[in-house]
């Protein structure tokens, strides 16, 4: 490893994801890109025909019980549990009686929620809501949907029939061109929680944007992704939410380069109270 690289996420990082960034392969992070034209003009995107298939035929697998669980198109045979968001999941449902009505933000065709369907089958009455890209959505409701598993194309017809009580971005607004925006209209649909998981951050007061490329056996393709500043995310939502728990995402340290690093993390927020 890079001398640099490591005395910086040595100064970053607890242990574990010291033993986390040694082993990972494959995804990698490149450039410093000034617009998200820019980097869309040197990747591929998720609008990939390619990616809806492979995600599909991942997740098929996993509803039929020939795999435990799908993450970004690949099959595992055994689940690989966010404890952290699943206790957030938990806990925003206490708040409710144990009604848990999330809204799951580019949820694919259901990651998340197969993920945690154990435990979610414990709990009194469960919504689920995905809002994705139109041919997720098309996909979604074709092969996936229930009473419980909905899919919509737009945040604002789901909160007008399925009225969540919280919002979830796990591993999404990094891919998104334009994500403080998304972020406004959040704050402006008033969710009492907002749940983030897998999502990259860095120090300092600035973001920064790159290329993500997948390792062509998962499929090739290849996406702009940020990497907030995590002072200027905080900032952005401290006037409507107040931080209920900070974690460590799986991804853990993520190298960018250079001796320049990201570390993947979740929070927990919820509304602050205007009375």
């Amino acid at each position: 490893m890079h001398k640099r690289t490591k005395t910086i996420i040595e100064a970053w990082a607890p242990p574990a994801l010291l033993q986390l960034v040694r082993r990972r392969t494959g995804t990698r992070w490149y450039g410093n890109y000034s617009t998200w034209q820019e980097a869309a003009k040197a990747s591929s995107g998720y609008q990939s025909k390619e990616v809806i298939r492979r995600v599909k035929e991942a997740t098929l697998k996993v509803k039929r019980g020939v795999a435990q669980y799908e993450r970004d198109a690949v099959t595992f045979d055994r689940i690989q549990y966010s404890w952290p968001l699943l206790s957030g999941l938990m806990w925003v449902a206490a708040q409710r009686e144990g009604n848990l009505n999330i809204l799951d933000f580019g949820g694919s065709l259901g990651s998340t929620y197969f993920q945690n369907r154990k435990f979610l089958l414990a709990l009194p009455r469960v919504s689920w809501s995905i809002v994705e890209q139109p041919h997720f959505v098309d996909e979604g409701k074709k092969h996936f949907e229930n009473e419980t598993l909905m899919f919509y194309k737009d945040m604002e017809s789901c909160v007008r029939q399925r009225s969540p009580h919280c919002i979830l971005f796990s591993g999404v607004l990094q891919y998104l061109e334009n994500p403080y925006a998304l972020l406004e209209r959040v704050k402006a649909l008033s969710f009492p929680f907002i749940l983030i998981d897998r999502t990259g951050f860095i120090g300092g007061g600035k973001d920064r944007l790159t290329i993500q490329r997948v390792p062509p056996t998962i499929y090739p393709a290849s996406y702009p992704c940020w990497f907030f500043s995590r002072q200027k995310f905080l900032s952005n939502l401290h006037e409507e939410y107040h931080l209920i728990a900070e974690f460590d995402a799986l991804a853990g340290v993520m190298s960018l380069g250079r001796g320049r690093v990201g570390i993947d993390k979740g929070f927990i927020f919820g509304r602050r109270s205007r009375s």
